[in-house]
C-alpha cells in the first residue's frame, strides 16, 4: 500500500478517533448524573423536592396547580413509595390552589421532623393569603400505598401586596420559614417563625430584594433549599443554580443580600422547578415538570 493510500485511510480514522475522544472527555467532565426518572404518570407537574428527615434515601415531591392536596415519596432512582394525602383548605375545590415547593425541618416538638408543603403559587398576584401546611413525618411514609397525614395550616400575607412564589425553605437554626418570590425583576426574601398556632393568619417580614441578571422568564426564581444543618443555601431559576455558604450565626436573609452567590453546575431542564439538598448536604437533586422527567444529581462544591 502506497503512502498516499495509507494517508487517505488514516486521516479519516484519526479524525473519528479525535472526535470520539473529545466526546468521551466531555462525557467524563459532565457534572450532573441522571439517577433515574419519575415513574408515576401522576407526577407530571413536579414543583418541589425535599429529603426526608427520618427515612433514609427517601424524598418528597409534589405537583403544582391542578393537583389535589397530596405529596409523593420516591427514591433518587424514581422508585415510587407512598402517596400522602392531607386535608387542605375547604375554600379550595381541590383542597389546595397551587402548591409550588416543599421543605423538611424542625417544628413545635423537639426531636421531631416535619414536612412543610407550600401552597404559595399565585400567577396573577390576586390571592388574599397563602397557606403552608405542616405535617409530622412518619416512618410508614417509606412504605408503599396510600397514607394520610394531619396537616396544620398557617395562612400568610405579604406586607407589600400579593405576588407569585415557588420557593419555600426552612431555616433549622433560627427556626424560620422563608419564602422567595418568583417573577418580578427583583425578588423578595420573606420570613415568619415556623412555630405558629393552627390556622393563624400572619404577615410575613420582608428582609430585602435580590436582583439576578438574565432574561425573563429564564431568570425567574423557581425553587430553593437550606441544608439540614443550616449552613448552605440554594436558589434556582429556570436556567441557573445559585449557592451561598452560610457563616455561623448569620441570618439566611443577610447572607443572601450581602454575599455574591456562586453559580453551580446545572443542566437546563424542560421546566425545572424543584431543587433539594441531600441530608448530608454533599449534593443536591433537581427535577422538572413533565411525565417521566429525569432526576439529576450534582455534587455540592467543597463537600
Amino acid at each position: 500500500m502506497t503512502n498516499p493510500t495509507k494517508l487517505k485511510i488514516l486521516i479519516p480514522i484519526l479524525i473519528v478517533a479525535f472526535f470520539c475522544a473529545h466526546a468521551w472527555h466531555k462525557h467524563e467532565q459532565r457534572e450532573e448524573t441522571i439517577t433515574g426518572t419519575l415513574q408515576n404518570r401522576d407526577m407530571d407537574e413536579i414543583s418541589g423536592i425535599a429529603a426526608s428527615g427520618i427515612n433514609d434515601n427517601l424524598y418528597y415531591v409534589e405537583n403544582d396547580s391542578g393537583d389535589t392536596s397530596r405529596v409523593f415519596t420516591i427514591e433518587p432512582d424514581g422508585k415510587n413509595h407512598a402517596t400522602i394525602y392531607f386535608k387542605g383548605d375547604p375554600k379550595e375545590n381541590l383542597g389546595v390552589a397551587d402548591c409550588e415547593d416543599i421543605a423538611v425541618g424542625p417544628g413545635p416538638v423537639n426531636g421531631k421532623s416535619y414536612l412543610y408543603d407550600g401552597d404559595i403559587g399565585d400567577n396573577f398576584s390576586t390571592r388574599p393569603y397563602l397557606t403552608i401546611y405542616r405535617m409530622e413525618e412518619e416512618k410508614s411514609w417509606a412504605d408503599t400505598g396510600i397514607k394520610h397525614a394531619e396537616a396544620v395550616p398557617i395562612h400568610l400575607k405579604y406586607p407589600d401586596g400579593p405576588k407569585d412564589a415557588e420557593t419555600l425553605m426552612i431555616d433549622p437554626i433560627e427556626k424560620l420559614i422563608y419564602i422567595v418570590s418568583k417573577r418580578r425583576d427583583s425578588v423578595g426574601i420573606y420570613s415568619t417563625p415556623l412555630i405558629y398556632k393552627p390556622n393563624d393568619t400572619v404577615t410575613l417580614t420582608l428582609h430585602g430584594k435580590l436582583f439576578f441578571n438574565g432574561i425573563k422568564p429564564l431568570k425567574w426564581i423557581t425553587a430553593g433549599d437550606i441544608s439540614k444543618d443550616g449552613t448552605q443555601i440554594l436558589l434556582k431559576s429556570y436556567d441557573k443554580v445559585y449557592y451561598w455558604q452560610r457563616p455561623l450565626n448569620e441570618p439566611v436573609w443577610k447572607v443572601m443580600l450581602t454575599q455574591k452567590p456562586k453559580e453551580l453546575p446545572y443542566y437546563m431542564e424542560k421546566q425545572g422547578e424543584a431543587i433539594g439538598f441531600t441530608p448530608d448536604g454533599k449534593g443536591y437533586y433537581t427535577t422538572s415538570e413533565g411525565v417521566y422527567s429525569p432526576i439529576y444529581y450534582y455534587n455540592t462544591p467543597g463537600k
